[in-house]
């Protein structure tokens, strides 16, 4: 059975997800004041409503108990994301994502009960800021906040030089996972401590990436 997922206000970030969704076969039911925003998303959604995402009366007569996950995308106006989140809150809904204007909004938007929160400009200028600055970091796949995998271009002062010798781990805080020699070699995994590194090398590491990345961006891996 599929998930069925709510979203609540059809902005560029609301009709975003509830396409994406659509397209890939879930279950969405939309919400929406403007009726416009409601028919451009209308054939990716199994119910598209016109109405007010703050009324609990609404909700319920759509069967927006259902959803599994709930996803509030108005974020400029605090006042109705606060009470979306509540009517969902009321409503029994297991997980309720929502966008956020700011830190303050983000601070009250969670105290009110949403599981999770989205900046998704501060989000989007940070992801191009780290890809402006990067050397040797190919990808950066975040795992939680302590912990990412991180693919990257071996530094040439490494050239020559085993994992036990590098002591990545004590050095920076990762640990080597896979490897490739040459490119469109298939990523070696499971590498030897005793294993050479050699000239243009791509390693997969899992570990903590901020000191990592601070270091790649200054140009300080060695």
């Amino acid at each position: 059975m599929n998930k069925i997922i709510g979203v609540l206000g059809l902005g560029v970030f609301g009709s975003t997800i509830a396409k994406e969704l659509g397209e890939h076969y879930f279950d969405v039911i939309a919400v929406d004041r403007d009726l416009m925003d409601v028919n451009r998303v209308e054939e990716y959604v199994v119910q598209g409503v016109q109405g007010d995402i703050t009324d609990l009366d609404l909700l319920k007569s759509i069967g927006f108990e259902k959803c599994d996950t709930v996803v509030i995308g108005t974020g400029s106006n605090l006042e109705s994301s606060v009470l979306a989140v509540l009517n969902c809150k009321k409503l029994g809904i297991k997980k309720i994502i929502a966008k956020a204007k700011n830190k303050v909004h983000k601070e009250i938007l969670l105290e009110v009960g949403a599981h999770e929160i989205i900046r998704p400009e501060k989000e989007m200028g940070d992801r191009v800021a780290r890809n402006l600055m990067r050397n040797k970091i190919l990808d950066v796949i975040e795992l939680d906040e302590d912990n990412a995998i991180i693919e990257f271009l071996t530094p040439k002062e490494w050239v020559g030089k085993s994992l036990v010798q590098l002591d990545l781990r004590n050095k920076y805080g990762i640990n080597v996972i896979g490897m490739k020699n040459a490119e469109g070699e298939k990523l070696q995994v499971n590498v030897l401590p005793d294993e050479k590194i050699s000239p243009k090398s791509l390693l997969v590491a899992i570990g903590e990436p901020h000191t990592f990345e601070h270091l790649d961006y200054t140009n300080q891996l060695k």
